[in-house]
C-alpha cells in the first residue's frame, strides 16, 4: 500500500513524516525482504513527541525516507534487497523529476529528445498466460509471491526497451504511462509492468500499473469504449525506489490481461497503441545531497513465544499446464502450521490454499477458490472454522459462492452460505 503513504505526504496539512522500505506486508521490524528496521524507537519518538510534548528531534528531519533498492536477480522470495536508505525533505520532491521517454513502432525506448524514434501504431492481443510470472497483488514474503523472471509474460505483450544504460539510473515515486490507444471491444484492461534487464537477460519487475479503460476518465462514472475510436488514458504505476545499474536496459511491458492479479475482460481484447502520442513518464531522482540519513538501528532484541512445533509451517505456488488439454492451474499454499503455547497449552493453527485456472482459449472459463481453515484447543475445548469460496465470471455477470462454517467441538456453531450474482457493469 505504498500509494498511500505519497498521497498522505502531498496532501496531508499536519505534521506528518513517511517511511517506505522494502518490507511486503509486514511490520518493519520484523520486515522481509529485509532490512528489517529498530521500528519501536522510531514509533516512540513520534509518540513521545506528540502524546508527551517530549522533543526528541523527530520533526528537524526530512519528511520522507524510502529504500532505494539496487539490481536484484529475479526470484519468487527475497530474504533481503541490496540498497540504501534516502530521504526526501517533503512530497513531491524537487528533486524528483517526471522524464518523458518515447516509445518507437520498432520497440526502442529513448529519452524524449535523444533520438527520434521511428513512429507507427502497433497491436497487442494477450494470450491467457500473460500475468503467471506476476507473483502476488499483496506479497507476504513467502515463497512463491514475488515476480519471477518477466521473460515469460513479456512474450505475450508489446515490449519497448532503452539501449544498456551509460551511466546508473534512479527513480523514486510513481510512473506513469500516458497511452493514446484504441480498443475492439468496448471493454478493455491494459496491464503495463517496468522492468530491469540485466546484461544476461534476466528481467526483474520493478513496478506495474493496472487500468480498467471504461475508468479512463473517472473511477466513479466508467464509460464503455468505442471501438476503433482513439482514447488518451494515464496508467499509473506503484510507487517504488529504484536503481537501474549501469549496463542494463530499462524495458517496459504492455500487456491486453494481467492473471490472476486482476481478472481480465470479458472478452479477449485487441489494443492498438499509437507510439507518436505515448509517453513513458518516470520519476528521475537526482544525486544525494546533504549528509547522509540517520541510521534507524536494529529490531528489539525480544525472546520468542516458548511453542511446540505440531505441524510447521510451510508455503508452496505451483503452476500446472496441460498441454494435451490446455488447462492451467495456480495453487498457492500458505499453511500456517500448528503449534502449542507452552505458558497455555493453547493450540493454534489454520492454512489457506488459493487456486485460480482458466482453459486456454475460453475467455469465460477463469476461475478463483480460495479455502481457509483455523483451529484452536486447550484442554477439551475446541473450536474450527472453514471458509470456502468460489469466484467466477459470464460476460454480464460476476459470480460468488461461498461457505462458512465453525465448530465449537463437534458441534457447528453457525453457518453461512451465499450465492451471488453481480451485474459486471463496464468491468
Amino acid at each position: 500500500y505504498c500509494r498511500t503513504v505519497f498521497r498522505l505526504m502531498e496532501t496531508l496539512q499536519g505534521p506528518r513524516k513517511g517511511l517506505v522500505g522494502p518490507w511486503a506486508h509486514k511490520y518493519p521490524h520484523a520486515g522481509k525482504p529485509g532490512p528489517a528496521i529498530g521500528w519501536h524507537a522510531e514509533e516512540r519518538r513520534w509518540w513521545d513527541q506528540w502524546l508527551k510534548g517530549h522533543e526528541t528531534g523527530i520533526m528537524d528531519e526530512p519528511q520522507l525516507r524510502l529504500y532505494m533498492q539496487d539490481h536484484a536477480e529475479p526470484a519468487s522470495y527475497y530474504e533481503r534487497r541490496d540498497g540504501r536508505w534516502i530521504e526526501e525533505p517533503s512530497w513531491p520532491s524537487s528533486n524528483v523529476n517526471r522524464t518523458p521517454f518515447r516509445l518507437g513502432a520498432d520497440g526502442t525506448l529513448a529519452l524524449e529528445g535523444a533520438e527520434e524514434p521511428e513512429l507507427g501504431k502497433l497491436t497487442i492481443r494477450s494470450p491467457m498466460g500473460v500475468g503467471i510470472a506476476g507473483g502476488k497483488w499483496c506479497s507476504y514474503a513467502k515463497p512463491g509471491d514475488q515476480p519471477v523472471d518477466q521473460r515469460r509474460d513479456d512474450a505475450g505483450s508489446l515490449v519497448f526497451e532503452t539501449e544498456p544504460l551509460a551511466e546508473p539510473l534512479e527513480i523514486a515515486g510513481d510512473a506513469a504511462l500516458e497511452l493514446t490507444f484504441a480498443v475492439d471491444r468496448q471493454v478493455a484492461q491494459v496491464a503495463v509492468r517496468l522492468v530491469d534487464v540485466a546484461q544476461d537477460g534476466a528481467a526483474t519487475r520493478v513496478s506495474y500499473g493496472l487500468l480498467n479503460l471504461t475508468h479512463r476518465d473517472s473511477h466513479e462514472t466508467p464509460e464503455e469504449l468505442i471501438p476503433g475510436q482513439t482514447y488518451t488514458a494515464r496508467v499509473p504505476f506503484k510507487h517504488v525506489a529504484q536503481t537501474f545499474r549501469a549496463g542494463h536496459r530499462l524495458r517496459l511491458a504492455v500487456s491486453t490481461s494481467y492473471f490472476p492479479v486482476g481478472w481480465p475482460s470479458p472478452e479477449p481484447v485487441t489494443l492498438t497503441l499509437d507510439t507518436a502520442d505515448t509517453r513513458l513518464i518516470l520519476p528521475v531522482r537526482g544525486p544525494d545531497s546533504g549528509p547522509p540519513p540517520r541510521d534507524l538501528g536494529v529490531p528489539l532484541d525480544i525472546a520468542p513465544m516458548q511453542a511446540e512445533t505440531l505441524r510447521p509451517a510451510n508455503a508452496d505456488w505451483t503452476v500446472t499446464e496441460n498441454l494435451a488439454t490446455g488447462a492451467v492451474q495456480i495453487e498457492i499454499t500458505d499453511d500456517g502450521g500448528s503449534f502449542r503455547i507452552a505458558d497455555s497449552g493453547m493450540t493454534f493453527g489454520g492454512a489457506t490454499v488459493e487456486t485460480y485456472g482458466f482453459d486456454e482459449g475460453d475467455w469465460g472459463s477463469f476461475c478463483a477458490r480460495i479455502v481457509s481453515d483455523f483451529a484452536l484447543s486447550r484442554d477439551d475445548w475446541s473450536i474450527t472454522t472453514l471458509t470456502e469460496t468460489d469466484f467466477s465470471a459470464t460476460p454480464t455477470h460476476f459470480r460468488i459462492r461461498a461457505r462458512l462454517i465453525a465448530h465449537e467441538g463437534d458441534h457447528i456453531a453457525h453457518q453461512r452460505t451465499w450465492d451471488c450474482e453481480i451485474p459486471r457493469e463496464k468491468a
